[in-house]
């Protein structure tokens, strides 16, 4: 349980509730963690429960100075970066309807800004010999979704530019993969369904082979594994955490040959 003694993990979009079971498998591992968010009451308070492993940087990813001096803040608290999650992103998507800067807006937070934060630690951890980064993209990533435009798009934008990245950041001995989870409980959720979770599950059943969704902390020990030594060989990768979405198909958990005969 101690794999992460002595490394340094930054996560973007760490005040989320999928950002702190992330940051909180990671301290449980032995790791000090910097969490990057706009959200600085949600920032701090979490930073403040992660203890002296945790530290809060209010950090617009979008531009590039405040990355540049988050960088610079973690290496000075911290002694260095060995792991990055790019985990922030917007969910600005208004469809066929949304505008050219709507667009603009959402590729910046969910690709662009993700490309920056790892050319900005890039150097911090060539300093350690390595390290990992892992890319959140989405099960939205490939699949046809109503009334959805930039975000699948985005999605499947920063699962190629993971592997990219993966090839050129191979010489420096960083590995970069990408997680693409399914219908996970997070504040998105939470709030569209009022906080009720088991009608939540209730709705995913028919779309995830486990009959339900993930939680944040399933999500998490994929991304802690990535950015393990076990994980040593893995790289260019995107890890389906989706309860067999992205494997089940149209024809979802009900059979459909039967209803002919209705």
């Amino acid at each position: 349980m101690n794999d992460f003694n002595n490394r340094s993990v930054v996560i973007t979009g760490g005040a989320t509730l999928i950002g702190a079971a992330v940051a909180e498998a990671f301290v449980a591992a032995g790791a000090s963690v910097t969490l990057l968010d706009i959200d600085a009451k949600a920032g701090a308070v979490l930073a403040d429960r992660l203890g002296e492993q945790g530290l809060f940087i209010e950090t617009d990813i979008t531009s590039d100075d405040q990355l540049a001096s988050a960088v610079h803040e973690v290496e000075r608290h911290f002694g260095g970066i060995d792991c990055l999650i790019n985990l922030a992103c917007s969910y600005l998507d208004e469809g066929e309807a949304s505008s050219r800067a709507d667009w603009l807006k959402a590729l910046d937070v969910n690709l662009v800004s993700a490309v920056m934060a790892a050319k900005a630690v890039r150097p911090a951890m060539v300093k350690r010999g390595g390290g990992a980064i892992v890319n959140f993209s989405s099960i939205s990533a490939q699949a046809a979704q109503t009334g959805r435009w930039l975000y699948p798009a985005s999605k499947a934008a920063i699962k190629h530019v993971t592997r990219s990245m993966a090839l050129d950041f191979a010489t420096d001995g960083i590995r970069v993969n990408s997680v693409s989870p399914g219908w996970t409980w997070s504040r998105v959720i939470d709030e569209v369904c009022g906080g009720d979770r088991d009608k939540a599950d209730r709705v995913a059943a028919d779309f995830h082979m486990l009959g339900r969704l993930g939680d944040a902390e399933e999500v998490a020990a994929v991304v802690r594994f990535l950015c393990s030594d076990q994980a040593s060989f893995v790289t260019g990768a995107d890890y389906a955490v989706d309860g067999g979405y992205s494997a089940l198909g149209p024809e979802q958990r009900v059979p459909a040959i039967p209803r002919l005969a209705d």
